[in-house]
């Protein structure tokens, strides 16, 4: 796949407009072209210790400051534009994007959203990499990967895996 958006989002609690960060990296022509990362003041605004202290790191101190979505969805917009969209495990990232833009009233554009979790299932022995989640694939396919659960860092590991798989 040559020219798409990789994005991956982090939640603040369960509720699925609770978007507290958006990482996204935008491939063209085979090659990372640019990246975007924005904190962002999650709805409803609280954070579940266990999100903040064992999965991501971000808490509400972070971004009480943060733009909302709705601030933020125009300039996010103009990043994608007219792009497919990647993510790893997209049913997550796309239903938590679809969520926020309806509780922000904004028209989600339905762009074409392509899953590299599924792609590592179909082509990638579970056995040769053992489990299929970002770092396991992004080591067997050679992806130098760190910072897992920093949506910029999982968005640019989703980008490169897209590029070898998809």
């Amino acid at each position: 796949m040559n020219n798409f958006v990789a994005i991956d989002v982090e939640t603040a609690n369960n509720h699925r407009t609770s978007i507290c960060a958006v990482g996204a990296v935008k491939v063209i022509d085979g090659a990372i072209a640019g990246s975007f990362y924005r904190l962002v003041r999650p709805q409803p605004n609280f954070y579940f210790r266990h999100f903040t202290d064992n999965i991501h790191g971000i808490s509400r101190a972070m971004t009480d400051d943060a733009p909302d979505f709705g601030e933020l969805w125009p300039e996010l917009k103009d990043f994608i534009g007219e792009l497919p969209l990647v993510a790893h495990n997209a049913t997550f990232d796309c239903s938590c994007l679809k969520a926020t833009a309806r509780a922000y009233g904004i028209e989600w554009p339905e762009p074409e959203f392509l899953c590299t979790l599924q792609a590592a299932r179909r082509t990638i022995p579970k056995t040769l990499c053992g489990s299929h989640s970002l770092p396991y694939v992004a080591e067997f396919l050679g992806i130098p990967f760190s910072n897992h659960h920093n949506a910029l860092a999982d968005a640019e590991a989703c980008a490169k895996i897209a590029m070898t798989i998809l």
